[in-house]
């Protein structure tokens, strides 16, 4: 299977990053076609809302997003990352599930993992992420949640490498 993880961590090598690496890691270990995109190092320009992208599912903006979007719908796997910001998903991720738009009825019967990390210790901290996520599968065809990896109660970069989430990522991505 192809599995695709999108960094939605403006900071490299960044906690929910290497979630994302620890997630790929045990897919490729089971024999998985892995592939990261960093949303950070792509151009992507907030949606215009002005649907010309209806008629042809074609993004009338030039960026990196037509890539992203490919990749989406080459994966069978899909692991969406973004670090808690004010208690909501980061801008970068944000942007790109906007931007999705285009042809988010392309992205259709995928299984998706979620990976948050959050300074605050409680998973609670993660609900308004998840939920933008969740509000995002609501709208892809057949999307298929099969769970969640929490990162809480990791603020610097690096804390990460000490926190059971490490083990969780791997495990989650060998199990695919």
């Amino acid at each position: 299977m192809k599995v695709l993880a999108i960094s939605g961590s403006p900071r490299k090598g960044g906690n929910s990053e290497v979630l994302c690496d620890e997630f790929l890691k045990g897919a490729a270990e089971s024999g998985h076609e892995t592939e990261k995109i960093r949303l950070a190092e792509k151009k992507i320009a907030p949606c215009l809302a002005c649907y010309g992208c209806m008629e042809h599912h074609v993004c009338v903006r030039r960026d990196d997003m037509a890539q992203v979007l490919e990749a989406m719908k080459a994966a069978d796997v899909i692991a969406l990352a973004s670090p808690v910001y004010f208690y909501s998903i980061c801008a970068q991720m944000k942007t790109m599930i906007d931007r999705c738009m285009a042809d988010y009825q392309a992205i259709r019967d995928k299984t998706f993992y979620l990976i948050v990390t959050a300074a605050d210790p409680q998973h609670s901290a993660a609900d308004e992420t998840l939920a933008d996520f969740r509000g995002y599968l609501r709208c892809l065809p057949g999307a298929r949640e099969a769970g969640v990896i929490f990162g809480t109660g990791t603020w610097d970069k690096g804390d990460i490498y000490r926190h059971p989430a490490m083990k969780q990522a791997y495990e989650m991505g060998k199990e695919i």
